[in-house]
């Protein structure tokens, strides 16, 4: 890709839609499944989140990169969105902690984005005909090029992804001196998921996608964790198949997003895909155990069935998405196993859902105790 600004751009959807914008400074072309993020904060976060990993990312903020961007506020290793769609792109910042501007961090990675695209209005289309697969190019003057281009993307339901954010090898987070020992599934793990493990005297080690249930009990952890991640659940027989593992023992298990769906599926709970899933930081969440409300963090584009977990002998829903009545959380009533489809270790609240990690906690510890 060359190095170029402000030259005209597309974004055209898997319907023909079209809108028009501007590059940023990269030529290219990025196709997946177009989706919109409605938090004002946290870009840097957004665009280094694997769950993000195979979508076009459209920002509702109309301003993106004015505060830079910091090396300490990554989730993974680079960026993991396919493109980003803006309104407003800031090549200044002002925020004197920054490592550098937003441009030179998405050259660095060569990634495609593009800006003064008409971002409401193609959040209200998405909102109305829900999330498709879409393209964003720099090539404006041969559309039917990019048309066939897209036709060949696949859908992202049926789309297995994790794989292609997992650690290739486990690794270790934390203090070895720790308290407990968390064996860690990354189907796309997010790095402030092992921070607020580590800071609750864990010591975490994280296994690729595909390691069996053996591979992880034969660290002998005291508590297992399924990770977020991106594309279909349906697809993760493997990981599904570690679930059963860790609850047919009844040993302590913590699932977050993609984790939570592979917990469900585990119990023959379907999961389905949404018209335009949920990507925020101000998402309203019940605890139906505690009656409190919690404001969430949410990035899924694929729920459980709310039927089918209302039907289920072993499963309790815990939590429910205000906005729609999603199910946002269960429990299993007689093993050790729960799960939430929202992110805590995002702090929007900022608070509101962390009690989730020192769950997870007391579970293990009543877990010991009863050994």
């Amino acid at each position: 890709m060359k190095y170029q600004q402000h030259k005209k751009a597309v974004v055209l959807l898997a319907d023909g839609t079209i809108f028009y914008g501007k590059s940023i400074g990269i030529e290219g072309t990025a196709t997946g499944e177009i989706c919109f993020n409605t938090g004002m904060t946290g870009y840097q976060e957004i665009f280094t989140d694997p769950s993000y990993f195979g979508q076009l990312m459209v920002a509702t903020n109309a301003h993106i990169g004015n505060y830079g961007v910091n090396d300490k506020e990554t989730e993974s290793e680079g960026i993991k969105i396919a493109g980003l769609i803006c309104r407003n792109f800031s090549f200044t910042h002002s925020r004197e902690d920054s490592d550098g501007n937003l441009k030179d961090w998405f050259v660095k990675h060569n990634t495609v984005a593009i800006s003064d695209v008409d971002t409401r209005a193609l959040v209200t289309y998405i909102r109305e005909n829900g999330a498709m697969n879409a393209i964003i190019s720099t090539k404006i003057d041969d559309i039917q090029s990019l048309k066939n281009q897209l036709s060949k993307v696949p859908s992202m339901e049926g789309l297995e992804l994790a794989s292609a954010v997992s650690t290739k090898e486990p690794y270790f987070v934390g203090d070895e001196n720790a308290t407990y020992k968390i064996a860690a599934l990354d189907i796309g793990i997010k790095k402030n998921i092992l921070r607020n493990l580590a800071k609750r005297d864990c010591y975490i080690k994280v296994y690729p996608y595909n390691a069996t249930f053996d591979d992880l009990a034969s660290w002998n952890p005291d508590g297992y964790f399924i990770s977020n991640g991106p594309g279909d659940p349906e697809p993760l027989h493997e990981a599904q198949q570690v679930a059963k593992g860790i609850i047919e023992r009844d040993l302590p298990l913590f699932g977050i997003c993609l984790g939570h769906q592979v917990i469900a599926l585990a119990n023959g709970i379907s999961t389905y895909k949404m018209h335009n899933g949920h990507r925020g930081i101000n998402h309203p969440v019940k605890n139906i155990i505690t009656g409190k409300g919690e404001i969430t963090s949410q990035n899924h584009g694929f729920a459980i069935n709310r039927e089918e977990t209302e039907a289920h002998n072993d499963v309790e829903i815990t939590h429910l998405h205000l906005n729609d009545d999603t199910v946002a959380g269960i429990r299993m009533k007689n093993k050790n196993c729960f799960s939430v489809q929202y992110h805590p270790e995002a702090s929007p609240g900022p608070h509101d859902s962390e009690y989730l990690f020192d769950q997870f906690i007391t579970n293990i510890k009543n877990s010991k105790v009863t050994v």
